[in-house]
């Protein structure tokens, strides 16, 4: 029998799995995942998703894909795999893909959000949705610094110790840090990402943000190509895939963040 690839969104509240990726004894997005759509299935399924998170880390829009032989209706997918998915994980669409669609390696660009939480109050509401920042933060300090990001550059400073990737370069297509209320924001799009990449910007930012470095602090730490350097790994739990970018010609929707890139990155070259 011929298979199908199936495509679909995922949003999910990972501060109660560890991490995306299959584990034994360990409870992951992608287990439930796989056990939800082989119930509609009837048969089992194995997921490949755009990118994998870590333990904390949540996503407004994953991008997965997998294949199967059953004959199903999109909606069956959508509403027979949310049926069988914990709250904390959701389908927010589903549509069949062309046969050379791959969900990660099709990609050309990714887009991340990190929530900061700046009060001088814990929230008893968000605990793992936010990271947690007393001193104010000078959100627009963090924009400046951050603009020094843009462009092809070393991450050398900005990789895990034990990140895998082969080239520690990285194109930063759009980096932007704002105030909302009590909240600062950081979105960044980039083609792909090194292991702790966003999260090492973001605790390098909130050092620029407190002022206990200076504005210009970013290109002397991108120069030093030093893990060390750089300061802190701002936790997990405000981080977020936003979105996945692909090739037009796979008819994937845009995030909303694609019309905020200047329009020579949309092209993703």
């Amino acid at each position: 029998m011929n298979s199908t690839r199936i495509v679909l969104g995922v949003e999910y509240d990972g501060s109660r799995f560890f991490g995306w990726q299959w584990q034994t004894r360990q409870r992951s997005v992608q287990l439930v995942l796989e056990q939800a759509l082989s119930k509609v299935a009837n048969h089992p399924v194995a997921v490949i998703c755009a990118g994998r998170t870590d333990t904390g880390v949540h996503a407004l829009e994953q991008v997965v894909h997998f294949d199967t032989t059953a004959q199903r209706e999109m909606d069956a997918w959508l509403l027979g795999g949310n049926c069988n998915l914990p709250d904390e994980v959701r389908i927010l669409w589903v549509k069949p893909a062309i046969a050379d669609f791959h969900a990660r390696y099709s990609a050309v660009a990714r887009f991340y959000r990190y929530v900061i939480s700046n009060r001088s109050v814990k929230s008893a509401l968000s605990v793992k949705q936010m990271t947690w920042c007393y001193p104010h933060l000078d959100a627009d300090n963090m924009h400046k610094a951050a603009q020094y990001l843009l462009g092809n550059h070393d991450f050398s400073s900005f990789r895990a110790q034990g990140c895998q990737s082969k080239s520690p370069c990285r194109m930063v297509y759009f980096i932007d840090v704002y105030r909302e209320d009590d909240r600062v924001i950081m979105d960044i799009c980039a083609n792909a990402f090194l292991h702790h990449m966003v999260r090492n910007i973001a605790g390098a930012l909130m050092a620029v943000g407190t002022g206990k470095q200076p504005v210009a602090w970013l290109p002397s730490l991108l120069a030093e190509k030093n893990r060390k350097v750089a300061g802190v790994t701002a936790p997990p739990d405000g981080l977020y895939l936003g979105g996945v970018f692909y090739p037009e010609h796979y008819g994937m929707s845009k995030n909303i963040i694609f019309t905020r890139l200047p329009s020579d990155a949309r092209r993703f070259d």
